[in-house]
């Protein structure tokens, strides 16, 4: 007489439902990567911002300023994917994920992440609008050009470049785990020439004016949607890479 197979939620031969939420899970659970460091980083780049601008207001400068360094935490997304990938992978393998789970549950977390961060940089440019750039002419989110399109434009933009970092960091550590460092610094470089050969390209042609231009007619917003497309095409990237990557 056969025993009966037991197919209920908690058979062992069952696959567990929401294994893509499991890996959003997984990542949490270090609230360092994805929280407390991206949130540390924008708020030490946001004081350090402002003492700059409460120096330079106290030495009697009129005028507007802006400041580069609001990028800082978008940029440190990249960081954010590379650890990401790098603490989680080889845990997620033991517990039997998929490569395709691992990757769309990392993308979701970051999303996460990345909305709650674009929620914090349009609430402190609708705070910088209200008080005058806190009362001294100084805006840290507030910047005219990328809230063209208003709040919600603005928060698109920052949605989609701290995505379009962490997808970066988290490609260029696959990159790194499958070709090692060697294969890694060499494609770097190869970047770093591209992009300095198309800055050659532009000076040569003296068409630097023409690329302002097409810049300013874009808007952010346009340029936004740009960055969406190659956020696009550089996950498809970074997917077909890790489902090659041995454990």
């Amino acid at each position: 007489m056969t025993a009966a197979i037991d197919h209920s939620p908690h058979s062992p031969t069952s696959r567990p439902k929401n294994r893509t939420l499991g890996v959003v899970r997984l990542q949490f659970t270090n609230t360092q990567t994805f929280v407390w460091v991206p949130v540390l980083v924008l708020v030490g780049v946001w004081l350090i911002t402002l003492t700059i601008y409460w120096i330079i207001s106290a030495s009697g400068v009129d005028g507007p300023m802006y400041s580069g360094g609001s990028q800082a935490p978008l940029w440190y997304f990249a960081v954010v994917g590379a650890q990401a990938m790098n603490l989680t992978f080889y845990f997620s393998q033991a517990m039997s994920l998929t490569r395709r789970e691992f990757y769309l549950g990392s993308l979701l977390a970051a999303a996460m992440s990345a909305v709650g961060v674009s929620a914090v940089f349009v609430a402190l440019g609708v705070i910088e609008q209200a008080t005058g750039g806190y009362g001294m002419g100084g805006y840290f989110a507030y910047l005219p050009w990328v809230w063209e399109g208003g709040p919600l434009a603005a928060g698109i933009v920052y949605f989609v470049l701290t995505m379009l970092w962490f997808i970066l960091g988290f490609w260029f550590a696959i990159v790194n785990k499958r070709f090692g460092a060697l294969i890694l610094t060499l494609s770097l470089i190869v970047i770093a020439l591209v992009l300095l050969a198309g800055a050659a390209r532009l000076s040569f042609k003296q068409a630097w004016g023409e690329l302002w231009m097409w810049l300013a007619d874009t808007q952010a917003i346009g340029l936004a949607l740009w960055a969406l497309g190659l956020t696009a095409i550089f996950a498809l990237g970074s997917y077909l890479t890790l489902r090659r990557l041995t454990t």
